[in-house]
């Protein structure tokens, strides 16, 4: 407008006129936000720690961490920003009736069905380790997370038990039909706990999907970039990443909420105050 007005030598009411922009316009100079400044470090903070996570979640957190927004006004400051989901990070459904189906046996409550698979990846040497993933399909919630170089069926009924004592046992428990979850002792002893095991039909992870879509999400927020040098590395930093996803990850089909948020030290610290 300023460049319209000295090249022509017109008036601004004039060079407005013709451009059909008003005056108010014209004259308007922002003024600093400091809550849409905030917002807006937050928001690239958030997205550069957690590489994987879009708009949507980041909005997520934001709201979890008391910001008032919604995911129109991230995404565009996420626009703004340049902000992305690469599609490589630098290295650091059908359902069936048959026995044992998400059809059949939809879980109705927390610890009705667990579901539990395996996740392979290698250390830095090339060396392959297992993840044993338990999910409780109501919740969403990761029950456990074992790692180690390789899992039989008595590993697999240690963690179990581990988990029975801490939660209390299941009605049923899904699973494939590797090794490791039909051996003739597993199942014996889920007989004597009245725990009855479902196993998909051969070929058909989707009948498994909970824990099918929680070990694609461990791959590819977690295990595609990171590099891990040891067992004990490799333990604790998803044992971390298992804590963070319960508490802290919003999940999109509990709307945006984490599956098992940690409530109970904050409530403990507001109660502590009012005393």
């Amino acid at each position: 407008m300023k460049a319209v007005q000295t090249q022509l030598k017109v008036s601004e009411r004039r060079a407005c006129r013709v451009l059909g922009q008003l005056r108010s316009t014209q004259r308007y100079h922002s003024k600093p936000s400091p809550f849409r400044d905030s917002l807006r470090k937050r928001v690239v903070e958030i997205a550069t720690e957690y590489g994987r996570y879009g708009y949507r979640k980041v909005t997520g957190l934001l709201n979890m961490e008391g910001w008032d927004v919604g995911k129109d006004r991230v995404y565009r400051i996420w626009r703004e920003e340049g902000l992305k989901v690469p599609q490589k990070q630098p290295k650091r459904s059908r359902l069936w009736f048959a026995d044992g189906s998400c059809i059949r046996h939809r879980p109705m409550h927390r610890h009705h069905v667990w579901s539990y698979d395996f996740v392979s990846d290698r250390t830095h040497d090339g060396k392959a380790f297992k993840i044993l993933n338990v999910i409780d399909e109501y919740s969403r919630e990761c029950l456990a997370s074992f790692v180690q170089r390789r899992i039989n069926s008595q590993d697999v009924l240690l963690v179990m038990a581990d988990l029975f004592i801490k939660y209390g046992c299941p009605k049923f428990v899904r699973s494939d039909n590797g090794p490791e979850f039909i051996a003739r002792k597993l199942i014996h002893w889920f007989e004597q706990l009245e725990v009855k095991p479902l196993f998909i039909e051969p070929g058909s992870p989707w009948e498994n999907g909970y824990c099918e879509s929680f070990n694609g999400k461990m791959r590819y927020e977690l295990l595609n970039g990171e590099i891990f040098y040891n067992m004990t590395e490799a333990r604790v930093i998803i044992e971390n990443w298992r804590e963070h996803y319960n508490s802290v990850r919003p999940h999109s089909s509990l709307g945006q909420r984490p599956p098992a948020p940690a409530t109970l030290e904050p409530n403990m610290k507001l109660i502590a105050n009012l005393c």
